[in-house]
Formats: structure tokens, C-alpha cells, sequence
């Protein structure tokens, strides 16, 4: 880990530890955007990226001021908890190498997610947030710019590799502090629904609307087709808000679709990927080639997973850095670590979410019957979390992007969740800016009661 990594990761462990929570908040999302997990040190037979000292310290925070008490568990908590205790005990039952990585993952996920649950107390603290964070985009929109005009990249002193992927066509495609371009572009394609939900909120629209520019060219600037479908879906369920009561009928007629689809296409259905990257751009014949052949597998990992050198034979290519197939799907990644069950776990988590976002909605309708911003704000983190389902069809999450992806998701578990008080506020942090808050936007407000 180089000095100028040290200095960054130093200033931001101090934000997280010492400062008021919502800039301890700020301080780890900003460490997503201005450090790499090219840097690194080895301790214990752990890589330990600048990212996960930035996740032990807010850990380490919520604990020590009793920000955190496991106390109620709602559904999202214990979908999460059991869907990585049961990969990772699956795992270590059957494999012997890679210990310390699906061990890490887990950590990751338990600390990330459980530390962000104290970080969000309600509803005004997350859109103070979301108009915080435009500050910290704008610099970082300014050096992809740079990034992009220069065509190699910025982040070549916090130890990112100075080459630039680019396309066919010899476009550049930006990757900023993370790995890939793709996962840039998910950092845009993720927060873009949610800022323009932030938008309705007359006060805030000003800001959000930055937000959304800054969003919308991070998804262009990564160049990358999984990105730019990300945000399409998500702008796709924005359109869908004149139907927002009624749901269910448009969840069925997905279905329908999907059967229609399947019985007259000549391949199966999940060819449909490669079609739509023939539009976008990107490898949608290898995302659909995957689902393909991991299925005629299946009798290979269905209970418990296999090993990543046995699908060596599945492509004509190999990842070279562990002569495995490319596993570009996030949900036959858990297949492969631990079997259909460790699959289904992850798409109960992710139902989870939705079911609770749509209580939620509900309730808020209940108490108004006309739209209100809390109402616009939840809509704004079911078409992110669509994104992500999206997402995940041709991308796994392999560098700060998790960190990214915990935080929406304790978000939504805070803000969807009535009748509970999950976090404890100090009085000196409340906002008294604005005190009339629903009973349902408070639904985070007074001790992680998680």
C-alpha cells in the first residue's frame, strides 16, 4: 500500500470512527469512490483491501457507541445472514482451497450491511445523503472526464493499471477506482433511479437533477452494454409509476411474456440476452452461453457446488488467472460455491426486499392519498433494486461495488420497514430542519434494533 493510499484510507477511517453519522456515512461511500482495491495488505492469510479497513471501522463505530443491538431481526437481516452462513459452511465443507476468500466474502457482507443499518437513521437522513454525495461526484465525474479524453487512467497513484479497456470500435471504456468499466457503470446505474425519485421533492430537485446528470454519464462513460441495460430497466419501472397499484398484474404479464417468448423462440429464453446486447453492445452470447451450459451441469452442482477448474471445458476460453470459466452471473456464482440452494437463498433476499419495499409503499399509500416524496423516494430504491436483478444476469460484484450494493440494501431494509426504530440518534445529529416526518419515514430513527 503506497503513501498517498495510506493518507486517503487514514483520513477516512478517522471520518468513520470520530465523525458525526451521516459523515461517517459519507466518509464510506466516499472511500468507494477515491480508493482502489488494487491496495492492499496481507494479514492472516487475508487480503485486506483498503475497503475493508474502511467497513472494520464503521463496524467497530456502530458497536462501540451502541449504535447496534441485534435485538429484532426483520426479514432482509435474516435473509442476508443465512444466505452467507450457508454458502460459506457449504463451502468450507467441500473445498480446501480459497478458505480465506469465501470467509472474506462473508465478513464483508455481515460487516457492510449490518454497519450501513446504523449509518441511515431515516428517510431525511438518506436525502441529506443522497445531495451530499453530488458533491462528492462532481470531482470524480471531472476525472473520468479527464480519464476519458487522456485514454488511460486517473487512478494510476491509488495503484490502478494505467491501460484502459476499449471497445471494438476503439472507444474507451472509463473504470475510475474500480476494476471494470461495467462495475463504474453500476455505481451510475444504481443511484440514477434513485435520484430521480429524489427529484419530486421540490427543496431537493436542484441537486437531484445533478445527481441524475452525474449518473447518467458515469453509465456512459464506463462504455459498457450491462450498465446501460441496468439503467434502461431502471428507467422502465420508473414508467411503470402510473401503474404502481396494480403490480401484481404487471408481475404476470412478465411471466406470460417470458412463457410466450419460450415457446416460440428456437433457442431458450435466456438467449434473449444475447439479442439485447446485439443493441447495447457487450458479450451477451457468453451471459446466455453461461446460463446454458452451467444448466447442462446441473448434475454437477446442484447440492453443493463444484470446483472452478471443472468448468475449464465450458468455453473455449479461460479466465487465465485461475483457468476457470468466466463466471459473469451473480446467480450461478452462488450455485457454484454452494449449490441450488445457496441460488434460491439469494432470490429469497432479493424477494425479501421487494416484498418489504411493497408493504411499505402500501403503508404510505394508506396514510395519503395523494403521492407524496416518501412515496416517490421507495419507488426510486425498487427500480434500483431492478437494476441490480438486472445487473446480475451478466456481472458479479468483485471489487468496492459490494460495498456500493450492501448500503442500498440496508437503505431499503431501514426505510421500508413501520412500527421499528432501528437507530439510535443522538440529539446533537438530529436534523430539526425538517420535523414533520410521517410515522412511516421515521420508521429508522432511535437504536439498531436490528
Amino acid at each position: 500500500m503506497n503513501a498517498l493510499s495510506t493518507a486517503i484510507l487514514t483520513f477516512f477511517v478517522v471520518v468513520v470512527l470520530f465523525a458525526p453519522r451521516r459523515w461517517a456515512l459519507l466518509g464510506m461511500m466516499a472511500s468507494v469512490l477515491y480508493l482502489t482495491q488494487y491496495q492492499q495488505i496481507k494479514l492472516g492469510g487475508f487480503n485486506m483491501f483498503t475497503h475493508r479497513f474502511i467497513e472494520l471501522a464503521a463496524f467497530i463505530r456502530v458497536v462501540a457507541r451502541r449504535e447496534l443491538s441485534f435485538t429484532k431481526l426483520n426479514r432482509i437481516d435474516w435473509g442476508l445472514l443465512v444466505l452467507y452462513a450457508y454458502t460459506t459452511v457449504v463451502f468450507l465443507f467441500r473445498e480446501e482451497k480459497n478458505v480465506t476468500y469465501i470467509i472474506g466474502e462473508a465478513v464483508d457482507a455481515y460487516l457492510c450491511y449490518f454497519a450501513f443499518r446504523c449509518l441511515v437513521a431515516n428517510i431525511d437522513e438518506f436525502r441529506w445523503f443522497l445531495k451530499a454525495f453530488v458533491f462528492l461526484l462532481a470531482p470524480y465525474m471531472l476525472l473520468l472526464i479527464r480519464e476519458h479524453s487522456a485514454g488511460h487512467s486517473m487512478f494510476t497513484g491509488l495503484g490502478a493499471l494505467p491501460e484502459l479497456a476499449s471497445r471494438d470500435d476503439g472507444s474507451v471504456r472509463c473504470c475510475g477506482s474500480f476494476r471494470y468499466a461495467s462495475l463504474m457503470g453500476t455505481l451510475g446505474a444504481s443511484f440514477l433511479p434513485i435520484y430521480i425519485g429524489l427529484s419530486f421533492n421540490r427543496s431537493d430537485r436542484r441537486l437531484a437533477w445533478v445527481g441524475i446528470a452525474f449518473s447518467a454519464g458515469i453509465v456512459w462513460l464506463s462504455n459498457s452494454g450491462g450498465p446501460l441495460n441496468a439503467a434502461a430497466i431502471a428507467l422502465v419501472a420508473w414508467l411503470l409509476w402510473p401503474l404502481r397499484t396494480k403490480m401484481r398484474l404487471v408481475r404476470w404479464a412478465i411471466v406470460v411474456w417470458i412463457a410466450v417468448a419460450a415457446m416460440v423462440m428456437k433457442a431458450p429464453v435466456w438467449y434473449l440476452i444475447a439479442k439485447v446486447s446485439d443493441l447495447t453492445g457487450g458479450d451477451g452470447w457468453h451471459r446466455s452461453y453461461l446460463i446454458d451450459v452451467s444448466f447442462r451441469h446441473l448434475n454437477l452442482w446442484w447440492l453443493a457446488g463444484m470446483k472452478d477448474e471443472l468448468t475449464a471445458d465450458w468455453f473455449p476460453y479461460v479466465v487465465p488467472t485461475t483457468g476457470s470459466a468466466d463466471i459473469t452471473n451473480a446467480y450461478i456464482s452462488f450455485g457454484l460455491t454452494a449449490g441450488l440452494m445457496s441460488m434460491f437463498l439469494f432470490i429469497a433476499l432479493l424477494t425479501f426486499a421487494f416484498s418489504q419495499l411493497g408493504k411499505a409503499l402500501a403503508a404510505v399509500r394508506a396514510a395519503s392519498s395523494e403521492a407524496t416524496s416518501t412515496e416517490f423516494m421507495l419507488w426510486g430504491l425498487g427500480a434500483m433494486l431492478t437494476a441490480h436483478v438486472a445487473t446480475w444476469f451478466g456481472v458479479t460484484y468483485w471489487d468496492q461495488t459490494y460495498v456500493l450494493w450492501f448500503m442500498q440494501l440496508a437503505v431499503i431494509s431501514n426505510l421500508s420497514q413501520p412500527g421499528l426504530n432501528p437507530i439510535k440518534v443522538p440529539t446533537e445529529e438530529t436534523d430539526t430542519s425538517n420535523s414533520q416526518i410521517s410515522s412511516h419515514q421515521s420508521v429508522a430513527g432511535a437504536t439498531c434494533a436490528i
